[in-house]
């Protein structure tokens, strides 16, 4: 299988500098490098391998071919689609949330 790029939609651009405002604010900024981290070999994860994901929110959001990934040591969730030419990355949203109204929301992108 051919790795295929990673593209991010610009509410998944907005909820990582979210989060990483987030950590660099109550944590440190080592913490916020590390979720950096992690998110990339998230990215990797799902550009390598993109049926690995978890099928279950597209099931309750009669959304097809939606997939999440956990992004490891972190409470967040990498939401996105394998399309033929890339991987579209919907959103990255903290576990704790409504998750499915929050990929309800209408795009801004």
């Amino acid at each position: 299988m051919t790795k295929k790029p990673v593209v991010l939609r610009g509410r998944a651009r907005h909820d990582i500098d979210e989060a990483i405002d987030h950590y660099s604010t109550v944590a440190t900024s080592a913490l916020a490098l590390d979720f950096i981290d992690a998110l990339q070999d998230a990215f990797r994860q799902v550009a390598d391998h993109p049926a690995s994901g978890s099928p279950r929110y597209a099931d309750e959001l009669a959304l097809p071919g939606l997939r999440s990934w956990v992004v490891k040591d972190f409470p967040y969730l990498v939401f996105y689609v394998e399309r033929e030419e890339d991987i579209d990355v919907w959103r990255v949203l903290h576990a704790a949330r409504d998750i499915p109204a929050w990929l309800r929301e209408p795009p801004r992108d």
